[in-house]
């Protein structure tokens, strides 16, 4: 696993340094969309609506559109330029009982592992979660973007888990049949049925069916021979519509050269949280099910399920 941000959580006068993981990815079958005639690749340029020419990603700002259509354009440098006062800092606002917060504001998990120096402070709050039953509101900045978040604890690991901010949630608008009448022997009868289907949840047992069917498929062609190789590209640095070869190299220290005139100097390094090299053991007691690691990728030969 790679960590993608380094902070510290502070509750009160502690700190923890902690590196952030992310706790699950999707496995969805992914396709390239490809010419059906030969299999070659189908690929996208940026290009402008106004004078119809390809632009560079360094030239590529964002656009917010006014209620009147008026247009406001918004530089790296703009943004670089807004307050985030948890920068590096996992801010706990309070403790709140997790029975509180409602499974529609969870977004994304990530797992925070201690800095060698932080295992005891690290261990010190996932145990007062445990034994108060309680989760951490916590603000925090990731990819430049302050967002609502949960301290909560699986197994012996503590979990941030991002939450949607409550103006991101939309209320029904529609009618559920609130004022139906239910009859006694009805109610009865519903209530027998999801008492003979009751079980423990274990997540284990279940798997994505369509997955497996087009992998299978996908094996049957392969077996069958039912393959091709895809025809030869123009250019492996891509080509335009014109047969013009961009020089991706060329491109790329332009970017990093215009964003460096924007900013009007180099981007500063990132803080890192330095490790310092103190041993510690866990005292942690096991409870539940250990963590288990994220999921590698498929290999490109498929094996069926």
């Amino acid at each position: 696993m790679r960590a993608i941000w380094k902070g510290a959580v502070s509750f009160g006068l502690v700190n923890v340094p902690v590196r952030l993981y992310a706790a699950t990815g999707t496995k969805d079958v992914s396709f390239h969309q490809v010419h059906a005639a030969d299999g070659g690749r189908i690929r996208y340029q940026r290009t402008c609506s106004v004078d119809g020419e390809p632009v560079a990603y360094g030239d590529i700002a964002k656009g917010y559109e006014t209620e009147d259509g008026d247009l406001v354009v918004l530089s790296d440098a703009d943004l670089a330029q807004l307050p985030l006062s948890t920068g590096r800092e996992i801010e706990v606002v309070e403790f709140v009982p997790e029975a509180q917060v409602d499974p529609l504001l969870y977004d994304k998990a990530y797992y925070l592992e201690p800095e060698r120096s932080a295992a005891k402070p690290y261990a010190l709050l996932r145990e007062a979660l445990v034994a108060t039953e309680r989760v951490a509101v916590v603000k925090v900045a990731l990819r430049q973007r302050e967002t609502l978040a949960v301290l909560r604890v699986r197994g012996d690991v503590i979990c941030l888990q991002t939450v949607l901010w409550p103006d991101e949630v939309r209320e029904p608008d529609f009618e559920v049949g609130s004022g139906a009448e239910l009859k006694p022997a009805e109610l009865k009868m519903a209530s027998s049925l999801v008492e003979s289907l009751a079980a423990d949840f274990d997540p284990s047992q279940y798997a994505d069916g369509y997955r497996e069917a087009v992998m299978a498929l996908v094996e049957e062609k392969v077996a069958s021979g039912e393959v091709r190789r895809a025809a030869e590209a123009a250019s492996e640095d891509g080509a335009d519509g014109d047969g013009e070869v961009v020089d991706l190299m060329a491109a790329l220290r332009r970017s990093v050269e215009r964003a460096k005139a924007r900013r009007g100097e180099a981007a500063p390094a990132e803080q890192e949280v330095p490790d310092e090299p103190v041993p510690s053991r866990s005292t942690s007691r096991k409870r539940g099910a250990p963590t288990k690691p994220a999921a590698k990728r498929s290999p490109k030969t498929p094996k069926s399920a």
